[in-house]
């Protein structure tokens, strides 16, 4: 007989799944549980049952893993989803989620060790989006819009969440109401930016001001219910390029970005990040593709790459990324375009290195056909989602690629978000 909602099971926990929750089975169903470690038996309760697999909740642990810790809040809380299991633990399950989509997902199985650079649990968080309620910025608890209190999660320097609180109160004291934050700083975080939706009230540049005294900010920008956009101070962090490249590149330049630009969120990996992309990097072309505001093609330009193309569609990331690669201009072009429409152009050159990072969703298809047939030598592929990753790679190894490194970042400890850096080689 099928499982159904609210049926009590005793499981024997198998394998991590993609997303956070663990394997199970049940007369042959699949279980996706949540709060369990595998190799441990537990009692669980079905909260949701499709037609090929059920989804539940541990209530009771029978055989604790000894990899098993007492979680510091609540683990449903924005970013906890992991914080029961011990962190060397937590590391080797993400290994084994990149393994699994590889060989499940793109039918390639990987039979090197896959590494996964670890970070500090605590007060990682360079970016943050905060959730506004009665007047409290929060976090939500997964998968709802429960609320709950941010400081227990940890992730987030308490000044940080301080400044966040203040600002949503001086703009509650002049009849505004916020939806939403937008928390970016640098890695020292001695510089920090806000940007905010307003749900309601009327916005304006004085009462932009007064959240910047207020809240000790560098700036901040914000966009009203008719969309129009105000900025205060000077909305940018920025960190040094010897900063992001931990000091291999000793150059004067700086990364500049916008609230609202995409950034690495993890300030004590991100050098690592940037510094594996660099090494991984053929002498001669590179094409740079959703580049962000720079990260990877400004690097390598201030390390002396001599032939850089980054390409970037979001309208903020581009401004910043025009404004970081300016003194590089030699050597570093921009242009302003989606990924598809750029490969879509007949002139553009065969790089000898294709750098990707595309968004969660992965590479469109339209995008990884052109990708694939680019006549790229290599093609360095950072995914934040191992599944869309591996459909991905399926993709290029069915055009001639061979996958000779792949490795993971754990830009987001305590949660099951995983960076994959893989190294693909004609």
């Amino acid at each position: 007989m099928p499982v159904s909602p609210g049926q009590l099971l005793d499981l024997q926990i198998e394998k991590p799944a993609s997303g956070g929750r663990m394997i199970g089975r049940h007369e042959g169903e699949v279980v996706l549980v949540a709060g369990a470690i595998p190799g441990e038996r537990v009692t669980v309760r079905v909260s949701r049952a499709e037609k090929r697999v059920a989804f539940a909740d541990t209530v009771t642990v029978l055989e604790p893993s000894a990899d098993r810790r007492e979680p510091p809040g609540d683990p449903a809380c924005g970013g906890c989803l992991y914080s029961f299991v011990s962190y060397p633990r937590q590391l080797l399950l993400k290994s084994e989620i990149i393994r699994d989509a590889l060989l499940r997902i793109g039918r390639a199985p990987f039979e090197d060790v896959i590494e996964v650079a670890g970070s500090a649990e605590r007060e990682y968080r360079m970016r943050a989006r905060f959730h506004v309620r009665d007047g409290r910025p929060g976090f939500y608890r997964e998968g709802t819009h429960e609320f709950c209190e941010p400081r227990q999660t940890g992730q987030v320097l308490d000044a940080s969440i301080e400044a966040v609180e203040a600002s949503v109160a001086s703009l509650a004291a002049q009849g505004l109401g916020v939806a939403s934050v937008e928390l970016s700083e640098n890695i020292a975080a001695d510089q920090r930016a806000l940007h905010f939706d307003i749900r309601d009230g009327r916005l304006s540049i004085d009462a932009l001001d007064r959240v910047v005294i207020a809240a000790g900010l560098t700036g901040c920008t914000a966009r009203a219910g008719d969309a129009s956009f105000y900025s205060s101070g000077d909305p940018i962090v920025s960190d040094t390029i010897a900063v992001l490249t931990r000091g291999r590149v000793p150059a004067n330049g700086t990364l500049r970005r916008h609230p609202e630009a995409f950034f690495q969120a993890n300030r004590f990996l991100i050098d690592s990040l940037v510094l594996a992309v660099m090494d991984s990097v053929v002498p001669g072309q590179v094409l740079d593709l959703y580049a962000g505001v720079g990260v990877f093609s400004v690097a390598l330009a201030a390390a002396g790459e001599a032939e850089i193309t980054a390409v970037e569609g979001d309208s903020v990331s581009g401004q910043d990324l025009l404004r970081n690669a300016a003194p590089y201009s030699d050597r570093l072009r921009v242009l302003r375009s989606s990924v598809e429409a750029y490969l879509a152009r007949r002139d553009r050159p065969v790089p000898n290195t294709l750098i990707v990072d595309p968004p969660r969703t992965g590479m469109s298809k339209e995008a990884g056909d052109d990708i694939a047939h680019s006549g790229a030598q290599r093609i360095v592929y950072v995914s934040c989602d191992p599944p869309t990753m591996a459909r991905d790679a399926r993709r290029l190894l069915d055009t001639g690629y061979r996958l000779v490194s792949l490795r993971g970042f754990d830009l987001f400890p305590n949660t099951p978000h995983v960076e994959t850096l893989g190294v693909f080689d004609r």
